[in-house]
């Protein structure tokens, strides 16, 4: 927990420096190699950092899955929070805006040009905090954090990164927290987007299927498993809401 709330973006962005500097953590080879045109590659922000377009990947669902996300932690979101990967359009500039002022926001992500991205659509907020992690590995002390967003990053994970991922979540939410998973789902059967999906996610999202085979549940531990699990459908079944409570 940081003492000082009040550090501004630019100083918080020196310590980011700092940490990736003393702890050389690079981008995992999965990413590098299966993702380096989405979120890896420079060019790769100025691209799909656009609102309209992260809403067309989403077929128009983007600011419904948004905001279920964030209402899951409440209106006026408390304590300290974390969201695990940062995400294109304006998930965390919404999220920033509702946490208490009195509370904090902490930002993960494993790709240094995502950090800078992050830095520069949430200036001014100087209760959110930018930290270079993998999600693997999170630097964090056990039951630390109130609430836990994942928008949309389990699908991008082969299977063990994934779970490891799940891991070290629910590692990281205090007992009595939410860990908040937004993420696709296997369609119904009479939902077109399920044959149409198929081909899609084989060529450019190759892990994503492991979401529709598995339940997120399933890689969860034994000794880190939720009291409470809620899940949620949308869109025909094409994405699912899971909120699990230490």
């Amino acid at each position: 927990m940081h003492e000082n709330t009040t550090v501004d973006m630019e100083s918080n962005y020196k310590k980011f420096d700092e940490y990736e500097k003393s702890q050389e953590l690079k981008v995992p080879k999965y990413l590098e190699e299966t993702y380096w045109w989405a979120y890896v590659h420079p060019t790769s922000v100025q691209i799909f950092e656009r609102q309209w377009l992260v809403n067309l990947i989403l077929w128009g669902n983007f600011a419904r899955l948004r905001d279920t996300a964030l209402d899951a932690m409440g209106q006026k979101i408390k304590g300290n929070n974390l969201q695990v990967a940062c995400v294109y359009g304006d998930f965390s500039q919404k999220m920033a805006a509702r946490v208490d002022s009195e509370s904090e926001l902490h930002v993960i992500d494993v790709a240094p040009v995502q950090i800078e991205n992050a830095r520069k659509k949430l200036k001014g907020h100087a209760n959110v905090f930018l930290h270079h992690q993998d999600s693997t590995c999170l630097k964090f002390e056990d039951e630390q954090f109130d609430n836990i967003v994942l928008f949309f990053l389990l699908h991008e994970q082969p299977e063990t990164v994934r779970a490891k991922t799940v891991e070290e979540a629910m590692r990281v939410v205090k007992p009595g927290g939410k860990v908040v998973f937004i993420d696709y789902h296997r369609p119904h059967w009479a939902n077109p987007f399920r044959y149409i999906m198929v081909p899609i996610l084989v060529t450019l999202e190759p892990f994503a299927l492991g979401v529709w085979k598995k339940e997120i549940i399933d890689w969860v531990p034994a000794g880190l498993r939720p009291r409470k699990i809620t899940k949620e459908t949308l869109f025909g079944g094409l994405y699912q809401k899971v909120v699990m409570v230490r």
